[in-house]
């Protein structure tokens, strides 16, 4: 195998392995049972619900998370989100 082929293989690699592993948004049945590894907030200006997801998920990724409940969200020109992160 060529030095390219293996380097295009490892990135593809790579891309399949983070998103199997990103954190998924749940409800609270789901979260029964599951150990709770601490909470996260993302705030800001006028956001679309999406972004708000994004930034969630992206808090709950870097801590390791598999999934994560949102306990409180709110929009009102600003945006407010907490949520449990679980492993």
């Amino acid at each position: 195998m060529s030095i390219k082929a293996a380097l295009a293989m490892m990135g593809v690699l790579s891309v399949l392995s983070f998103t199997a592993s990103a954190a998924q948004s749940i409800n609270s049945e789901q979260a029964q049972g599951m150990h709770s590894i601490g909470v996260i907030t993302v705030s800001g200006i006028n956001s679309a619900p999406s972004d708000i997801n994004e930034q969630l998920n992206s808090k709950a990724d870097a801590m390791g998370a598999r999934a994560y409940e949102i306990t409180e969200d709110y929009m009102n020109g600003n945006y407010h989100a907490t949520a449990v992160v679980y492993k």
